[in-house]
């Protein structure tokens, strides 16, 4: 029996239309999926909720909507780590991951970690060694250094790691492989070294 375009073909419960209507099909009764989430998430020690597009990157939710603009968008691919925080305790690039997959998750920038009359040891750090030159890419390498401090103590290995069952020290090959997501274009990667050094309580 021929069908005309109109009336489209039954398959079980799904109505196919020619063309499919935005490109997928659509049940008979079935509603459209969202535009928008509700997200809550610690950010900074402080609970945040927002309704927001579900392709909202958690980047351009901390910048666009709750207007913490310390990680930069860089990239915006994942290779620069301009755009690294910290989720609940590991190093990520927000703008690869999407915020409504982070509900409930506690969130730390560069924001959280001090504050310009308390700086956390690694900004200090930073400070003290002129660990930055434009700065653009030093919010991610602060957060992404003191989260790779974590993952050593914690064991974490590392392709540079010689040994897979001894917890790993913080070498300086251990560290520029851990630190190697984060690219400074200004290339102040030896004073990044000697101030990272200095918190890992290594020696300059």
């Amino acid at each position: 029996m021929k069908i005309s375009k109109e009336e489209g073909v039954s398959r079980g419960d799904i109505l196919v239309t020619d063309p499919p209507i935005g490109g997928a099909t659509v049940a008979p009764g079935a509603q459209a999926p969202p535009a928008a989430f509700r997200v809550s998430f610690e950010v900074n020690g402080e609970r945040r909720d927002l309704t927001l597009d579900t392709r909202t990157t958690l980047l351009d939710a901390l910048r666009e909507h709750l207007r913490l603009t310390g990680a930069k968008k860089g990239c915006d691919h994942g290779q620069c780590g301009a755009c690294t925080v910290i989720v609940d305790g590991r190093r990520i690039n927000s703008c690869l991951t999407l915020a409504v997959m982070h509900e409930g998750a506690k969130v730390t920038t560069i924001e959280g970690l001090g504050r310009p009359d308390r700086l956390h040891p690694m900004q200090a750090a930073f400070v003290k060694f002129d660990g930055y030159q434009c700065g653009y890419c030093t919010p991610g390498q602060i957060c992404s250094a003191v989260a790779m401090l974590d993952e050593l103590k914690t064991g974490l290995h590392s392709h540079a790691s010689e040994s897979l069952t001894e917890r790993p020290p913080a070498t300086d090959a251990e560290l520029r492989e851990r630190m190697s997501g984060n690219i400074c274009r200004c290339g102040a990667y030896s004073n990044i070294q000697e101030a990272i050094r200095e918190v890992a309580g290594v020696g300059t």
